[in-house]
């Protein structure tokens, strides 16, 4: 996960310290964890969404993570198959990438650093995203979650308005469900609510946390 993603996707850590009201729904439909981490092996440029790379369901991979996780004193949770589209400005078209979602908890922020930075190396990706639940008037990011978004919705989103494109760069899809996960700064809430429209999504669905992200790149 080297690339700026709105979201999730491609390696997001998270731990909750308290959340809004409308936080209070759990992340990628699941128990609200104490942390997630969005993770991918894949190091390739995949610009063909019917790459059979984006079959694998990194069934391996993610008994390797839940094992670095457990490893590093923490408790690996559920994990969640996610799709994701990104614009590629250099290639002019969206790359794709699979990767998963894990929960952790009983970790520490700078445990989960340390985790983060160990995916990275192992995996050998250029950053890995983190996000810290916060209550909302100490946060300047959001995860937000719409139920109801496919893959190829997301594509057509983002081929289709370049301003959006440009201010979200991508995201990325539950593959066993259609939810879209985003994950950006608290700025950008306006921009993300007008894609989910854009997308055909319902915004009166979407679930908003609140808290704080970091791409780990050491």
């Amino acid at each position: 996960m080297s690339r700026r993603p709105v979201l999730v996707a491609l390696a997001v850590v998270a731990v909750t310290v308290g959340l809004a009201p409308e936080a209070a729904a759990s992340p990628i439909g699941h128990h609200q964890p104490t942390a997630e981490i969005f993770a991918t092996d894949n190091t390739a440029t995949i610009t063909d969404p019917n790459d059979p790379r984006l079959k694998d369901r990194l069934v391996a991979f993610g008994a390797q993570v839940r094992g670095i996780i457990a490893t590093n004193g923490s408790w690996p949770g559920c994990s969640t198959l996610l799709d994701g589209v990104f614009w590629s400005d250099d290639l002019k078209t969206a790359t794709y990438e699979r990767s998963r979602e894990f929960d952790v908890d009983h970790v520490s922020a700078g445990g989960l650093h340390h985790i983060a930075s160990v995916i990275r190396k192992q995996y050998q990706q250029e950053s890995v995203l983190t996000f810290q639940y916060l209550p909302q008037p100490g946060a300047d990011s959001v995860e937000v979650e719409v139920p109801g978004v496919t893959v190829q919705q997301l594509f057509n989103g983002l081929a289709a308005d370049p301003v959006l494109r440009e201010e979200l760069g991508g995201g990325s899809v539950t593959a066993d469900g259609g939810r879209l996960a985003l994950i950006a700064d608290k700025s950008e809430l306006a921009s993300i609510r007008e894609f989910v429209g854009v997308l055909g999504a319902n915004w009166s669905k979407a679930t908003v946390a609140y808290g704080h992200l970091e791409f780990v790149a050491d």
